[in-house]
């Protein structure tokens, strides 16, 4: 069992059309890898963009309280000066 000569130019353009086949093939897997790769890091990119949303929304909702505690603190501290005036 010899090998054809390699000089054939027959068997020279087989081997390019299986080289070009399994080229493609394997960028078409690539392809398809990059696709999912930009798609997770859309949702990524969205997931994180409504989460600092939620965040700020969240920190506007909490700034009354710490301006409410100091005020009832105050109060507190005057009504009891009040009452030991009394």
């Amino acid at each position: 069992m010899t090998d054809p000569p390699t000089h054939d130019p027959s068997v020279v353009a087989l081997e390019l059309e299986r080289l070009r086949g399994t080229l493609e093939t394997g960028f078409a897997r690539v392809d398809g890898a990059l696709a999912l790769l930009v798609q997770r890091s859309d949702q990524s990119d969205r997931q994180l963009a409504e989460l600092e949303d939620r965040v700020t929304d969240l920190e506007r909702a909490r700034w009354p309280l710490p301006s409410l505690a100091a005020l009832v603190a105050v109060a507190a501290f005057l009504l009891s000066l009040w009452e030991t005036a009394s």
